[in-house]
């Protein structure tokens, strides 16, 4: 929302709305879910004894560790560089969907509380992903224009 006020023939446009607190929101949750998937990619790439064990005790092959790894630290990184709109629609989506997927895994395994960290994450993402700047948001292109 916007407002413009006259004061002496000079006029001024005022942004409300709080695009301070959007950008605030923006950028911690961002960073938090980057910083998250940093280290859970390290963990997972160097074979941590407490990642190891619990993709064996979910029944996943030791390869699917580190496939996430690689995809954990990609993801991360698409976040958080400039530009490259539609990598960073993809780790969003990547994001989203392993965390849905991971939820209901450890909610099925019967880890109680543990179940609802990825929903956690979610959460953040999802502000992160609504609160995006202009610059890394994905426009689209209208049929005249292509």
């Amino acid at each position: 929302m916007e407002w413009v006020a006259e004061i002496r023939g000079i006029r001024t446009t005022h942004n409300v709305g709080g695009s301070m607190a959007r950008k605030i929101a923006y950028w911690v949750s961002t960073f938090i879910v980057a910083a998250m998937m940093g280290f859970a990619s390290f963990s997972y790439l160097t074979g941590h004894p407490d990642v190891v064990a619990g993709f064996s005790q979910m029944g996943y092959p030791q390869h699917l560790r580190i496939i996430l790894g690689i995809a954990k630290l990609a993801g991360a990184i698409m976040l958080i560089v400039p530009g490259l709109r539609l990598l960073k629609e993809g780790a969003y989506a990547g994001f989203t969907f392993a965390w849905i997927i991971a939820f209901v895994a450890h909610y099925l395994a019967g880890h109680g509380m543990q179940s609802f960290m990825p929903l956690g994450l979610l959460t953040l993402l999802i502000v992160s992903y609504v609160t995006r700047p202009p610059s890394r948001r994905l426009t689209a292109v209208s049929p005249a224009s292509a």
